[in-house]
């Protein structure tokens, strides 16, 4: 391109760029009104007894994503039978103290295997340090017992493939608590509107998922992508999970993915940074983690999904909006007819009342198993064949 026409397309460009601006600012003060706001109300559901009642236990309180794990099981019926600390770092009694805060004066087991050969216990929640999870996770399973894991459920495609080889011989169920969709309300209702069709056929998912570091509070392990399994085996796999929910895939693989650690050097393996590229046979997807959350949001991170459809889209605020709607679990849809808002604060989560139903009949309503251990595996792929960024 010439000099002259270069100038020319980029004074064009400017020019169209600031009437766009200005056109879009125009078209937001004259059309905000015309957004429909709704608020979803409380259903029968949230007051409803569960139907099924079971004995659980709990090993591992190294991440406290166990509190939410727990109180999730408890609300779909489960009764906590048992509870028991794996930490070798000088923790075990103030997270037995914290757990029994929570939930009450919950029995303390000597030993793991106190809780493996009971035979009252039907599942065992875990949340010990990433790397020990799957192989307590086949403990569990082969002493008769489903298992629900924290995310990540698994740390390397070797452990990925002995899981795999101990549900089939033991047909129990190795669940991973996604919980950036099974426990966020708008996730959940994002999940209603897209397969009842309300944006079509999807196209693409995007999500952005920053966290808090909070490093004074992070125990050792935290820093060590031995023990944690490298930023999108951990994190990353909430996305790979919601990716190839939205999508509907059965199949997926990675396009392209980095990881680094572009601002903490002073922990050699730590990754505050990740994105990987993601293509499945119900969609595409792409994904971003990182731990540069700043101290300026009140809450950890701003999350956000947006799912791309044929005949319309949907955004997810997931725990705080920035534009000053309190709160979280924020929703936006666009479709051919209306654009609208929602909030989803008052949403039935019912992933603790399908799992546990799941253990009593041996359904599948919760959690597709394929789809669980899929999204864990496209994680673990993206990890291990990652490139680093430049800056890192």
């Amino acid at each position: 391109m010439s000099t002259f026409d270069r100038r020319s397309f980029l004074h064009a460009a400017g020019l169209s760029g600031i009437a766009s601006t200005l056109s879009l600012d125009a078209l937001a003060q004259s059309t905000s009104s015309d957004i429909k706001h709704e608020v979803i109300k409380p259903d029968a559901a949230a007051n409803r007894k569960p139907a099924h009642r079971i004995k659980f236990a709990v090993v591992g309180l190294d991440h406290y994503h166990i509190m939410s794990m727990t109180a999730a099981v408890i609300r779909g019926g489960g009764e906590v039978a048992a509870v028991f600390s794996t930490n070798t770092e000088g923790l075990k009694e103030k997270q037995l103290a914290d757990f029994r805060e929570k939930f009450g004066d919950v029995k303390v087991a000597r030993s793991e295997d106190e809780i493996l050969h009971d035979t009252s216990i039907q599942l065992i929640a875990g949340a010990p340090i990433p790397d020990q999870r799957a192989s307590l996770g086949i403990r569990v399973m082969h002493a008769g017992k489903d298992y629900l894991s924290d995310k990540p459920a698994v740390t390397s495609l070797g452990q990925l493939a002995e899981v795999r080889k101990a549900i089939k011989e033991t047909k129990r169920k190795f669940a991973i608590m996604y919980s950036e969709r099974l426990e966020v309300p708008a996730a959940v209702k994002a999940g209603e509107l897209v397969h009842s069709g309300a944006i079509g056929k999807v196209i693409q998912t995007i999500n952005i998922a920053p966290h808090r570091i909070n490093e004074p509070s992070r125990a050792a392990w935290f820093f060590d992508k031995a023990r944690y399994g490298g930023i999108l085996t951990d994190i990353g796999s909430h996305q790979a999970d919601q990716f190839l929910y939205y999508t509907n895939s059965t199949t997926a693989h990675v396009v392209a993915s980095q990881t680094g650690n572009v601002m903490h050097s002073s922990h050699p393996q730590f990754e505050d940074f990740g994105d990987m590229m993601l293509s499945g046979n119900g969609g595409t997807g792409y994904v971003r983690v990182d731990w540069f959350t700043p101290d300026g949001l009140a809450t950890w991170g701003d999350g956000r999904l947006f799912v791309l459809g044929s005949e319309g889209y949907i955004e997810l605020r997931k725990y705080a909006d920035p534009a000053g709607k309190p709160g979280g679990n924020h929703l936006f849809i666009v479709d051919k007819k209306e654009a609208r808002y929602i909030d989803c604060s008052n949403v039935t989560l019912p992933f603790g009342e399908q799992l546990v139903a799941d253990i009593v009949n041996r359904t599948e309503v919760a959690q597709n198993q394929e789809q669980a251990l899929l999204a864990a595996e496209l994680v673990l792929t993206a990890q291990k064949n990652a490139t680093r960024p430049l800056t890192s």
